[in-house]
C-alpha cells in the first residue's frame, strides 16, 4: 500500500486523469439514460461538453487557471445552447478548489465568483415549474453553498502550505546566519589567538635580545655565564620559531597589536590566581594540580589558561545559583592534560557554544581554536546527571 501511495504521490495527473475517465463514464451513461428527453440539437452537443469538462480535471494541476476559464466557458455554453446540467458540472466544483488553492490569486477571485454564480443561473435557465419560488431559492442556496466551501477548503491549503513554505525559508535562513556568525567567530577567535602570539613572540625576542647583549657583556670577564646566557637563546630562539610557526597557522588578517610594545600573556602559573578570583567572586572551585610541574612552551601555558578561564567564565554565566566547579592539571611526560568540570543546571550546550570569558571569547569555538593551534584535542559536552565538562590533551612538542 505504501508503494502504491508514493507511487499516486508521484504521478498526481494520472490520478487526475484515471477520475476525469471515471466521471466521464458516469456522465455518459446518465445522458444516454435519458437521451430522449433531450432535443437533438443537445444531443449533438453533449458528448464534446461532456469531454471537455472532464478534461479540465485531468489537466487541473498543470494548467489551473486555463482549466478555469474552459469551465467558465462550458458552463457559459451549457447556458446558451440550453444543455442542462449534468454530472460532469461536478469538475466546476473541483476546478474552483483546485484554482483556490494553486492559482494565481486573479484566477481564484474569479473562482470564487464563477462558484457564486454558477448555481443562481442555472437555476434560473432551468427554473423548476413543479416547486414554488421558495424553493427555488432554497435550491439555489443548498446548490452555491459547496462552491463556496470548496473555494474556502482551497484558499486555506494555500494559506497553510505558504505558511509551512516561510517557516522553512525560515529556518534554511536562520542556520546560514547560524553558519556565517560561526565562520565570523571562529575568524575572530583566530586573530585574537595570533595577537597574543604575537606577544609570546615579542616577549621571546626581547629575552633573545638582553640575554645577547649580556652575553656579549661578559664574554671575556666571564665566559660561564656567557655560555649560560647563550644556551637560554638557543632554547628561547627554538621556541620563539615554534609560536612563529602557529601564528603564521591562524594569522587570517592583517591586524596587529595596536602599540608597538608586547602585553605580557598568562601562563599556567596564573591558573591559581584566576581560581582564586573565582572563589572570591562567589563560584567554589576545587584546584589540583597532579604530575610534576615543569617548564612548558609560552603557546601551551597561553593555550591552557584561556581554556581554564573560558570553562570558569561560562560556570559563572550558564551553571546556575549554587554551581561548583573542580579543575585538574596533570603533567603528563608528552603533553599537559586539563579538565574543567562543573555541577550546574543551567543552560543548555548551545550557550556554551556561544558564550565568551569577559565577553571576548567565542565558547567552546575559541577553545577548538586554541587546541587545535598547538595540536591538542578537546572534548566537551554535558555531564551524566548534569552540569558540563571539559577536557583537553595539550602536546608538549608542537605538531609539525
Amino acid at each position: 500500500m505504501q508503494r502504491l501511495y508514493d507511487f499516486l504521490r508521484r504521478h498526481p495527473t494520472w490520478v487526475d486523469g484515471f477520475w476525469a475517465v471515471f466521471l466521464f463514464g458516469i456522465s455518459l451513461a446518465s445522458e444516454t439514460a435519458r437521451e430522449d428527453s433531450r432535443g437533438t440539437e443537445s444531443q449533438v452537443l453533449i458528448v464534446p461538453i461532456l469531454l471537455l469538462l472532464c478534461l479540465t480535471i485531468a489537466l487541473r494541476r498543470r494548467m489551473p487557471e486555463r482549466m478555469l476559464l474552459l469551465a467558465a466557458a462550458l458552463g457559459v455554453a451549457q447556458l446558451v445552447l440550453n444543455v442542462e446540467t449534468t454530472p460532469a458540472d461536478f469538475a466546476m466544483l473541483v476546478i474552483v478548489y483546485t484554482v483556490a488553492a494553486t492559482g494565481a490569486r486573479w484566477a481564484s477571485r474569479l473562482a470564487l465568483a464563477i462558484g457564486l454564480c454558477a448555481a443562481p443561473l442555472a437555476q434560473v435557465r432551468w427554473w423548476n415549474e413543479d416547486t414554488s419560488g421558495a424553493g427555488n431559492v432554497a435550491l439555489i442556496v443548498f446548490q452555491t453553498v459547496p462552491f463556496a466551501l470548496a473555494w474556502v477548503l482551497g484558499d486555506s491549503i494555500r494559506t497553510r502550505r505558504a505558511y509551512y513554505e516561510q517557516l522553512e525559508e525560515r529556518a534554511t535562513r536562520l542556520e546560514k546566519e547560524r553558519e556565517a556568525q560561526a565562520k565570523v567567530a571562529v575568524a575572530a577567535e583566530r586573530a585574537r589567538i595570533a595577537r597574543e602570539l604575537h606577544d609570546v613572540v615579542a616577549h621571546n625576542v626581547s629575552v633573545m635580545v638582553v640575554q645577547a647583549d649580556g652575553a656579549a657583556y661578559v664574554l671575556d670577564a666571564a665566559p660561564d655565564q656567557a655560555k649560560k646566557a647563550l644556551e637560554t637563546i638557543s632554547s628561547t630562539g627554538r621556541q620563539a620559531l615554534a609560536e612563529m610557526r602557529r601564528l603564521l597557522g591562524v594569522l587570517r588578517t592583517g591586524e596587529h597589536q595596536e602599540g608597538g610594545e608586547y602585553v605580557p600573556q598568562p601562563d599556567v602559573e596564573q591558573i591559581d590566581d584566576l581560581v582564586q578570583q573565582c572563589r572570591g567572586s562567589g563560584l567554589p572551585v576545587d584546584f589540583k594540580i597532579e604530575g610534576t610541574p615543569r617548564p612548558l612552551p609560552s603557546g601551551v601555558e597561553l593555550t591552557a589558561y584561556r581554556i581554564v578561564q573560558e570553562a570558569l567564565t561560562n560556570t559563572r554565566k550558564h551553571g546556575g545559583p549554587n554551581a561548583g566547579a573542580s579543575v585538574r592539571l596533570v603533567y603528563f611526560d608528552d603533553g599537559l592534560g586539563l579538565l574543567v568540570e562543573d555541577d550546574g543546571k543551567g543552560a543548555p550546550h548551545e550557550l556554551y557554544e556561544e558564550g565568551g570569558a569577559d565577553g571576548a571569547g567565542h565558547g567552546l569555538i575559541g577553545m577548538r581554536e586554541r587546541v587545535g593551534m598547538v595540536g591538542g584535542t578537546l572534548d566537551a559536552g554535558p555531564r551524566p546527571g548534569g552540569g558540563f565538562r571539559i577536557s583537553a590533551l595539550l602536546p608538549l612538542k608542537p605538531a609539525h
